[in-house]
């Protein structure tokens, strides 16, 4: 099965809204294999976000995504990736459609609710970066013979 790497960011936890994200993951047929809730330290913020370190905006994401907890997950299912994506919605909730989670939550770019691997790789390293092998809790479900073809 295909795995991707998620986060609340800070605005979402202030705002009390990992259950609503979990639930749609969830309600979608997706499968949560790890969870934790932390303030992310520094190195691990400059490894997440090593593309972005040079440029203006960095700063002000590093402050941002430091700002509270945030709600890490790895989730699993078939082409995870895209479907994840697909739920969270454009980067820029003006541009985000509504039933997506940034076009049902999110005002701002700066504070948009969720972070969502951007592809198979990403998601691996992603993964990689905040949580470690034996933190990772496999399982099967027995609605995934109704899930999948």
């Amino acid at each position: 099965m295909d795995r991707t790497f998620l986060m609340v960011k800070p605005d979402g936890v202030q705002r009390g809204l990992i259950g609503d994200v979990i639930a749609r993951f969830e309600k979608k047929g997706l499968k949560m294999v790890a969870g934790k809730f932390e303030k992310l330290p520094e190195e691990r913020v400059l490894e997440h976000y090593a593309e972005h370190v040079e440029k203006p905006f960095f700063p002000g994401l590093k402050s941002y995504i430091m700002s509270g907890p945030c709600f890490l997950m790895v989730w699993e299912g078939k082409d995870v990736v895209a479907i994840t994506r697909q739920m969270i919605g454009a980067t820029n909730p003006a541009e985000a459609a509504p039933g997506t989670i940034r076009g049902d939550y999110a005002l701002e770019i700066g504070m948009n609710v969720i972070h969502g691997s951007d592809s198979d790789e990403t998601a691996a390293r992603e993964i990689a970066i905040h949580f470690a092998p034996e933190e990772i809790a496999p399982y099967a479900r027995i609605d995934e013979a109704f899930l999948y073809e």
